[in-house]
């Protein structure tokens, strides 16, 4: 005799599939179980089962995306924040999460790509081409006075 599914099983782990692939915020969830049209209520239980068996976790997933976005697109911490933000983690998760960043692993990083940049730039001018460096570091989201102290220490660049 075949085992009859509610229409929560089905649902339930369809999202236990979509969590398992890869690591995903609440944001994500409940944006995904809206796009399959399941009433607020539903979204809300297999959301509580998600997070009761441990498919869904905000400082896991947290924790990913800032391993991820520093080590593989050399992020600073500024724009890691705000794009965990953008996902709905609490500041506490994102605190959490960043400080697992060692702070010599951190400025490396800094100095590194200062360094690529800086081999890239024709700007004869060291005033001009310190510019261009801090511009650059800002928008890859570290903070100011991190980028002003290795470049007022460094003079290679």
């Amino acid at each position: 005799m075949a085992k009859i599914y509610s229409t929560r099983d089905v649902f339930l782990e369809k999202m236990k599939k979509y969590c398992s692939y890869q690591e995903r915020s609440h944001a994500d969830v409940n944006k995904k179980l809206y796009e399959l049209q399941l009433d607020a209520e539903l979204r809300d239980e297999i959301t509580y089962e998600l997070i009761q068996q441990n498919f869904l976790n905000e400082e896991r997933f947290a924790r990913a995306i800032v391993r991820g976005k520093f080590r593989m697109n050399d992020w600073g911490k500024i724009k890691i924040k705000q794009a965990l933000l953008q996902k709905g983690i609490s500041t506490y998760c994102i605190k959490k999460a960043l400080a697992a960043i060692p702070n010599s692993e951190y400025q490396a990083t800094l100095k590194k790509l200062l360094a690529q940049k800086s081999k890239l730039l024709h700007e004869s001018n060291p005033l001009k081409k310190k510019n261009q460096l801090q511009k650059f570091a800002l928008s890859k989201g570290f903070e100011g006075y991190l980028v002003n102290e290795l470049l007022g220490e460094e003079e290679d660049f």
